[in-house]
């Protein structure tokens, strides 16, 4: 008796949490009302230097993004008058579960578990109004590595951890990072060859229709560079030189 009434209240929560997901979903990629977003800064290095860069940060570190997802959103035909708002929610400890070194399936799901559950913890702690998409902006100083580790996002739960440099000079690249995995919480695809990190043609590409084809003049979001030629795309300095194409733009409700 006790074991039915536990399978039932176990599958009563399971179909709760699954309709909850499927309402946040529809309503994240409906465009009736703008998406909300928590960036969380958080030091990747514990450095002087990086800490530094993250006390300069203020309320408009982000607005370069919000105004990159207007002009987008209206070129496809979306009324609402800023789809995306950005907020800097603060700084954190760095005390967020680490991305898994092994790139199993298990060590990702058992991951993706930790981060939500991290994030409820913090959204219930919090006394602002929850957000659409948390991102966790995680930064270092240049010095420390030749590249900064991946970045990912999760669809469920709508999460986005991005791993960033700690300078003045990156601004750009950073904003395109975070711009690039905020939409992969809202179901866009990478539109890039993970072996060479090529765009992917036509979704990769901004114009796939330019004659002659290169060199392309900016980079889709979700292929990440511009193509120069069949064998050569470099990363755009910052988001004046990226479009959001068709493809993506269908993916997350825009068309």
């Amino acid at each position: 008796m006790f074991k039915r009434i536990r399978i039932a209240i176990l599958l009563y929560v399971l179909v709760f949490v699954a309709l909850g997901q499927y309402l946040t979903d529809r309503r994240s990629t409906d465009w009736r009302n703008s998406l909300w977003v928590d960036v969380y800064a958080v030091s990747g290095d514990a450095t002087a230097d990086t800490q530094s860069f993250i006390d300069s940060l203020d309320a408009d570190a982000f607005a370069a993004i919000e105004a990159f997802f207007g002009d987008q959103a209206h070129s496809h035909g979306v009324a609402l008058e800023q789809p995306v708002r950005v907020r800097l929610a603060g700084q954190l400890e760095p005390s967020l579960p680490p991305l898994p070194r092994e790139r199993s399936m298990l060590a990702t799901i058992v991951w993706s578990l930790k981060m939500r559950w991290f994030v409820t913890r913090l959204h219930w702690a919090s006394d602002a109004p929850t957000p659409d998409v948390t991102v966790f902006a995680v930064y270092q100083t240049s010095e420390l590595g030749a590249a900064v580790d991946r970045s990912t996002a999760l669809r469920k739960g709508m999460i986005a951890f991005a791993n960033l440099y700690a300078a003045a000079s990156a601004r750009g690249s950073n904003q395109m990072i975070i711009a690039h995995e905020l939409l992969h919480t809202l179901g866009a695809t990478d539109k890039y060859d993970p072996l060479t990190a090529l765009p992917l043609f036509p979704a990769g590409f901004a114009e796939p229709d330019l004659n002659p084809l290169y060199p392309q003049r900016a980079a889709e979001l979700m292929g990440g560079r511009i193509p120069l030629d069949p064998a050569r795309a470099v990363i755009p300095d910052s988001l004046a030189e990226v479009e959001i194409g068709p493809a993506t733009a269908f993916e997350i409700g825009w068309r």
